[in-house]
């Protein structure tokens, strides 16, 4: 009895020692990932790919807009760097309407300091397109779609079903506007009225932008700003885009209008510090938690993950963004 005692003993003091350089060995990983973030972060120029000095900045704008207060910043240093000229890669579907305004007017100030031309590499639709006409000469390839010039707003509304189900949402509300429309309940005449007086604005305000980015009159709007996308080969005809091409059509604009050498090396521009967001760094901390066998802290490491990147497919408020149709 007495060795089986001393052998209980004897291992739960080792496991007690391996959980300890278990989290010991996590600390120092933890620790390198910083250190070595910090020793590749030079002020001023850790979003850059190369020197930015002589040299024209690609600066790549994809998937949904939303605001971003760290990429206004982004672009504010860009403006202030020694960059010649700026190239503005987008391949957006847009996203909300304030976040695309954002980006749109930071790039407009941006311009103020740099040459600035947009490519279209696949999408420039609804906000992206908003984000394309910062520019004063925009490239798109033949097969590149561009437009779905028009607003969103769109509510789930599960009245039907909460009623068969037999559940009754009460509230209390100080007017009958008010968190209107809820989803929980039929959307009253007055509260359609009111949103739909909110989207006719902002598409007034998209519409305005278009007709006086683009120089059109009245009638070459009408005819793109009912919500459709049109390819890069129908965009010329209409006007949306000045040029078929890519990258090297971007340089020979530069080039001539704005006397930037077509020779002059393309740097890429991050718009987020490199140690910002690296999904594959979540990845390796939940796989060497898992090896360390602290399995537990993997899946609670998992989970938060799994929930950081719902939100940030969350929008908020009227959409700029355009997606294809779902057959039935």
């Amino acid at each position: 009895m007495s060795l089986d005692a001393d052998t209980i003993v004897d291992r739960r003091r080792m496991r007690r020692k391996l959980t300890f350089w278990r989290v010991c060995a996590v600390i120092l990983a933890i620790g390198a990932v910083v250190a070595a973030g910090a020793a590749l972060r030079a002020p001023g120029t850790e979003a850059w790919i190369g020197s930015p000095a002589g040299s024209i900045a690609r600066v790549t704008i994809s998937g949904l807009i939303r605001n971003d207060m760290q990429r206004v910043e982004a672009l504010e240093r860009l403006g202030k760097s020694r960059a010649r000229a700026v190239i503005v890669h987008i391949n957006s579907p847009g996203g909300t309407t304030a976040g695309s305004e954002q980006l749109h007017d930071s790039l407009m100030r941006l311009k103020e300091q740099k040459p600035l031309v947009v490519v279209v590499d696949g999408l420039a639709a609804s906000g992206g397109y908003i984000t394309a006409l910062a520019a004063d000469h925009i490239i798109a390839l033949e097969t590149s779609l561009v437009g779905s010039i028009g607003v969103l707003f769109q509510y789930p509304n599960v009245s039907d079903l909460l009623k068969t189900l037999g559940i009754k949402v009460e509230e209390i509300k100080s007017s009958p506007l008010k968190a209107a429309p809820n989803g929980f309940e039929p959307t009253s005449p007055e509260a359609r009225a009111a949103i739909e007086a909110i989207v006719s604005d902002s598409y007034a305000w998209f519409r305005s932008m278009v007709k006086e980015r683009r120089h059109l009159d009245d009638a070459a709007l009408e005819r793109v700003a009912d919500g459709r996308v049109f390819t890069g080969r129908q965009g010329i005809a209409l006007k949306l885009v000045d040029e078929i091409g890519d990258e090297r059509a971007a340089l020979a604009w530069l080039a001539k209008e704005k006397n930037i050498d077509p020779k002059t090396p393309v740097r890429d521009y991050r718009l987020r510090e490199r140690f910002s967001d690296l999904p594959f760094l979540h990845t390796a901390m939940v796989a060497s938690l898992d090896v360390l066998g602290l399995s537990s802290l993997a899946r609670r490491l998992e989970d938060w993950g799994a929930v950081q990147a719902v939100e940030r497919l969350n929008l908020d408020g009227l959409l700029a963004l355009w997606h294809p149709p779902i057959a039935n």
